[in-house]
């Protein structure tokens, strides 16, 4: 008699996928117990089996609606991008309104506004009021208060191109991308010298998701302890100014490429602040960091680089630091061995359009910081790492 062995997570794979796979699973304890489950997941029978069994099938029916999730992704993504685009939630700010209000202030169809209207409810981005008439659902309505993320949602038009052929993305197949265009900092400091019109882009949507980043930073560390900031790379002033309001003793230097750092000078002139904060242009790679302060900020700025720009980055700051000076190191960091969705997917398939960088764990962040000659580096809790995580790193 044959035995069975698909039900068996200390048994070997069976004949067939033997044949299949031209090798005999040897690994560990828990590397059987996955073959076996991955055996049963995609055994047709034992789908089926798992559908019709009343103490499976709640189970069955939530991995079927992560696996459709999965599959829909995209179209979920257009649909936001969508009612972002035609303005969908600032429209209903101040309350819900009927269908053909809707319709008449978007410029749909009746049956297309309907199309939209059902797909953002299922997302939970809308909600119906009753009476043919719809409000603001969860989602939206925190959008509402997150215009940074609006702003992603509108750029992320560059990704979505990129991503029109994600295997020829992966295989490098084109020169440029539509994000490595967006985000080129190379063609930036050649227009350097007459206007900002390289750099204004991609600085105002650094600028539009700052402040949240910023939130957590100052959230989770006491920058009142210290004498003076320099942000490298801090783009328009944005987080200096978020830091300006909860530490309003601390000095502020801010470093970045000479039209980026006019920008942060004149709106540190409207914020009242161009007596505490000054601006220093140039090219992180090419001039020295300005001396005196205590504390350097490196505010999503590492991942945006290979190793060895990211650890020449490192070098400069290190050395501009005096005995006793901290780094601040903030920006999505991954997870060892688990992977993580925000970091892993999303960050990673985004920095491979843009042509450099990619996400690190702290394991590795603290290595670079290690060769780039700092003492130590500790993490530091924030509320929200899935927006920024935060290594502490001392001189």
């Amino acid at each position: 008699m044959q035995r069975d062995t698909t039900t068996n997570p200390f048994m070997l794979n069976d004949t067939s996928s033997m044949q299949r796979t031209g090798s005999v699973s040897s690994g560990s304890l828990s590397d059987r117990i996955y073959d076996w489950r991955n055996r049963l997941l995609a055994n047709p029978s034992f789908q089926r089996r798992a559908r019709r069994n009343p103490f499976m099938r709640s189970m069955a029916r939530r991995r079927a609606r992560a696996l459709f999730d999965l599959c829909s992704g995209f179209v979920y993504s257009q649909i936001l991008s969508t009612c972002v685009q035609l303005d969908l939630f600032e429209l209903l700010r101040e309350g819900p309104r009927t269908r053909d209000d809707i319709s008449r202030a978007i410029g749909l169809e009746r049956d297309a506004c309907e199309v939209l209207m059902r797909s953002a409810m299922s997302l939970k981005l809308l909600q119906s009021r009753g009476d043919d008439s719809y409000g603001l659902g969860i989602h939206g309505a925190a959008l509402l208060a997150n215009p940074g993320v609006c702003k992603m949602i509108e750029h992320h038009t560059f990704l979505y191109r990129d991503l029109t052929d994600p295997v020829a993305l992966l295989k490098r197949e084109k020169d440029e991308t539509m994000l490595s265009m967006f985000w080129d900092y190379a063609g930036a400091r050649e227009q350097q010298s007459n206007d900002s019109l390289g750099t204004e882009p991609y600085t105002e949507l650094m600028s539009a998701s700052q402040a949240m980043v910023a939130e957590q930073i100052i959230d989770s560390y006491p920058l009142h302890a210290h004498q003076r900031l320099l942000d490298v790379g801090g783009g328009d002033g944005t987080f200096l100014r978020t830091v300006a309001r909860a530490a309003p003793d601390l000095e502020l230097m801010l470093f970045d490429l000479p039209p980026v750092a006019d920008q942060a000078r004149q709106r540190f002139a409207e914020s009242s602040l161009d007596q505490q904060a000054s601006c220093h242009g140039g090219s992180i790679f090419e001039d020295d960091l300005p001396e005196g302060a205590d504390i350097i900020s490196l505010v999503r700025i590492i991942h945006d680089h290979n190793d060895d720009a990211a650890l020449a980055i490192l070098k400069r700051c290190r050395k501009a630091l005096p005995p006793g000076g901290t780094l601040l190191l903030a920006e999505p960091m991954g997870r060892e061995k688990v992977g993580d969705p925000a970091t892993d997917a999303y960050f990673g398939f985004y920095l491979h359009a843009m042509g450099r960088g990619r996400p690190r764990t702290i394991e590795e962040l603290q290595e670079l910081l290690s060769q780039a000659g700092f003492d130590r580096s500790t993490p530091t809790r924030t509320h929200l790492p899935m927006l920024t995580s935060l290594l502490v790193a001392r001189v």
